[in-house]
């Protein structure tokens, strides 16, 4: 096994939080391999480039030889964490949660080493506990200590509704700790308060205490730098700022390339790989005018395309954006989406769907007469078909409209 300080080396790396270091040299020397937890509510279908921050040390204790413990909270995500929201959450259906599971695995093993992985489903033991079993856990701790947590410091200050189910998630999120036996517990910074309950929780059952790590929260992609400061929401769907770690190549390659010039540093500096140093390196280079930055932007965005999907497919989407910047495309082109009803939708209705011909019809002759170009490419094929992604269109001549067409984008669930 790695030895202590190098293993402490390559798992302080980017970490905000650590409780505590002496306890994880402590561990460490111990020369067994530590139980790693982390969990993720699905109340979300996909994972995104947000959550590949804190999975990525995941990672790396994987392979420093420990075991990673992966628990989807299908139980919680009922709840709703309350975490960061001054209202009440939405609470949702067992069957939405089980839904929004079932990609959960397969994209956790694009990063995870499934032979050091344990997937774990926190209903397994929170759906049978007692309503005496609840009421000892909730014993275990006191209301002083919950409104220490800012988001429900802030509502009680200021009248605002605490219901008593939304006390219950942090502790019920301890007891997954307690259930699993862990040493650490990894997750966000907004997470850390959950995480040392579960940390003062463990001890209360006759377990040691976890250590708790916490990693940067990765902004959204409508981030920007005011005043040498980068402001914007952390990633999320519901936001709509994310980049999902399975959609379309094409799709990932465009949103990375429109991360603002200067926040680009920052999605760097959280998801590549790179030696810091190796980055400090690079950014002084652009600015000294050696490197140009929509190299370094193109160069990261094919990487994590590649990570996600292989080398072919990133460079297919790479020569599909090249091709679209050689055809003079507008700044102001609009975005429509174009539902589907199967796997694909025939080129021609999608036209007629964006209001871009009058009918299929109109668009299948345009398609004949070489009036129709997809990213960057006159269509020859008036039978061509789409499946879900994001294209850029063109249609006519001298008069010509551009649009993307985000096929896909009205599906039911989508």
């Amino acid at each position: 096994m790695t030895s202590v300080s190098a293993q402490m080396d390559t798992l302080c790396r980017g970490i905000v939080d650590l409780h505590q270091k002496s306890e994880l040299e402590a561990r460490l020397g111990e020369g067994r391999p530590l139980r790693v937890k982390a969990g993720f509510d699905p109340t979300r279908p996909d994972l995104h480039l947000g959550h590949t921050v804190l999975m990525e040390k995941m990672r790396q204790f994987q392979e420093l030889g420990h075991t990673v413990v992966f628990v989807i909270g299908d139980f919680t995500a009922m709840l709703g964490d309350p975490t960061g929201r001054n209202e009440l959450r939405p609470k949702l259906s067992r069957q939405e949660v089980r839904s929004a599971a079932e990609t959960y695995q397969a994209q956790a093993f694009k990063i995870l080493d499934r032979r050091t992985t344990e997937i774990r489903y926190n209903s397994e033991w929170l759906d049978k506990l007692t309503p005496y079993e609840i009421v000892e856990l909730t014993g275990r701790y006191t209301v002083a200590r919950m409104l220490e947590r800012d988001d429900f410091r802030k509502r009680h200050a200021g009248n605002v509704a605490i219901h008593i189910h939304e006390f219950l998630y942090p502790l019920l999120q301890a007891y997954d700790s307690v259930k699993l036996a862990c040493d650490i517990e990894l997750g966000g910074t907004d997470q850390l308060f959950n995480l040392l309950v579960g940390r003062d929780i463990m001890p209360r059952y006759g377990l040691r205490a976890q250590m708790v790590m916490t990693t940067p929260l990765l902004e959204g992609t409508d981030a920007r730098l005011v005043d040498g400061k980068i402001v914007g929401a952390k990633m999320s769907k519901s936001a709509g700022n994310y980049v999902g770690i399975d959609e379309p190549p094409f799709d990932m390659l465009q949103k990375l390339m429109l991360v603002d010039d200067q926040v680009v540093w920052r999605y760097l500096e959280l998801l590549s790989p790179r030696p810091t140093e190796e980055l400090r390196a690079e950014r002084a280079q652009v600015e000294r005018g050696e490197l140009g930055l929509l190299d370094v932007k193109t160069a990261f965005a094919g990487s994590l395309v590649t990570r996600y999907h292989g080398a072919e497919a990133a460079e297919a989407a790479l020569a599909r954006r090249r091709s679209i910047a050689k055809g003079d495309v507008p700044e102001d082109v609009p975005e429509i989406a174009v539902p589907l009803e199967g796997a694909e939708i025939r080129l021609s209705k999608a036209l007629a769907v964006a209001g871009l011909a009058k009918s299929g019809a109109e668009a299948g002759r345009l398609i004949k007469q070489g009036g129709v170009q997809l990213d960057g490419a006159r269509v020859e094929d008036e039978l061509r078909s789409l499946a879900a992604g994001r294209y850029l269109v063109r249609v006519g001549g001298k008069n010509r409209r551009f649009a993307w067409l985000a096929v896909g984008a009205g599906r039911s669930g989508g």
